[in-house]
């Protein structure tokens, strides 16, 4: 376990300058607002922010403030990747872990403005040991040189590394594809685990489904929506990675706008992503992809999970927050079938994908409502 600060060398932030000033642009939209993607003003707007008034060393600064690590995790294979990782102990001795894991597009920034709250809380009772890594290929940790850093090897490698941290027993919780993953982790380590908390379940139709209500016949035809208009990403990252790769490895405008796309149709804002999150937190997690190059190595992650996702039954203590503009919003009989013991289940009023950094305090409330009960 490695100490480890975040230092950009001010050459990489002078060639995003001097990048972001040469852009070639694409012509306009020929549809109004984001039917087409992201608008050619809106990019254009953004991107001049980002050249001119945006501060990385703010962001730098300020995951530097807490301890960060580095510690090469192999998860029960041969070869081994460097795990970079925030460890936020609370000053409560009585703490219960816990360790998050962000998914794409995300990076540990999405935890970066509940951390204070989840490790020193206004009820000691409520304190967490926090963990936040970065998954492999995905920000400041190493990139996978082989195949087979999948979902279920990226569980045990958080067994691992709870386990280095001295952790036995603990709670994780994640979104998106972390939600996948603490699943994994709450089958691969159930003796460690004291509960999950998800915000995007997955599970399979009933062979015998009951009836649906009308919320959730409303929210299984957005589902069947966006995976007609809104997957093209994933086709892509699922088959195609490494060509996609070498755009956006080249083109600082096209991996922000890869990334922000997504930001815009997958939160509750009514409008431009910056309705719920502020602009300079957008950028600073498009800074982790961008100062890392891993628009290649991220996108990896579907070529090897998203066409073979494992519907293994979870019979760990599970809590669910479905938002209401989350991706999949599945009804709760079909949840409960996969997770054996579910234990919460909440469907706040707003909010979306990124519940962290749209609902932080929603966030924060779920997550201490359900672990409360689970404490030693």
């Amino acid at each position: 376990m490695r100490t480890f600060r975040v230092e950009v060398p001010q050459s990489d932030l002078d060639d995003l300058t001097e990048r972001l000033a040469r852009t070639r642009w694409p012509d306009r939209e020929t549809a109004g607002g984001w039917i087409q993607g992201v608008p050619l003003e809106y990019a254009q707007e953004l991107c001049e922010y980002w050249r001119t008034r945006y501060d990385w060393r703010r962001c730098e600064a300020e995951l530097n403030s807490w301890p960060q690590f580095c510690t090469g995790l192999d998860g029960g294979a041969d070869d081994s990747v460097d795990v970079h990782l925030i460890h936020a102990r609370s000053r409560h001795e009585s703490a219960l872990p816990l360790i998050l894991t962000h998914g794409w597009p995300g990076s540990v920034v999405e935890f970066l403005d509940v951390l204070d709250e989840l490790t020193d809380p206004d009820d000691p009772a409520d304190a967490f040991h926090v963990v936040v890594p970065s998954l492999p290929g995905y920000g400041f940790s190493g990139k996978p040189r082989i195949p087979g850093w999948g979902v279920e090897r990226i569980a045990v490698a958080w067994a691992q590394l709870m386990d280095r941290l001295g952790y036995s027993r603990y709670g994780a919780q994640g979104g998106d594809w972390g939600s996948v993953i603490t699943s994994a982790l709450g089958t691969a380590a159930p003796e460690n685990v004291v509960g999950i908390h998800l915000t995007m379940p997955l599970a399979l139709r009933p062979e015998e489904p009951e009836p649906l209500t009308k919320a959730e016949k409303k929210a299984l035809e957005a589902r069947k929506f966006f995976e007609r208009v809104g997957t093209g990403y994933s086709a892509q990252q699922s088959t195609r990675p490494q060509t996609l790769g070498y755009g956006l490895a080249d083109s600082p405008v096209g991996q922000a706008c890869w990334i922000v796309e997504k930001f815009w149709d997958w939160t509750d804002s009514a409008g431009p992503p910056e309705n719920v999150i502020p602009r300079d937190r957008l950028l600073d997690n498009v800074m982790l992809y961008w100062l890392n190059n891993t628009g290649a190595s991220s996108a990896r992650l579907y070529w090897e999970s998203f066409l073979k996702r494992r519907m293994d039954p979870v019979e760990v203590p599970t809590g669910v927050t479905l938002f209401p503009r989350e991706l999949w919003r599945l009804p709760r009989a079909w949840v409960e079938q996969r997770y054996t013991d579910l234990r919460h289940w909440s469907e706040p009023s707003t909010g979306g994908h990124f519940a962290s950094l749209e609902q932080p305090e929603t966030y924060l409330d779920e997550l201490r409502a359900f672990f409360r009960p689970l404490r030693p």
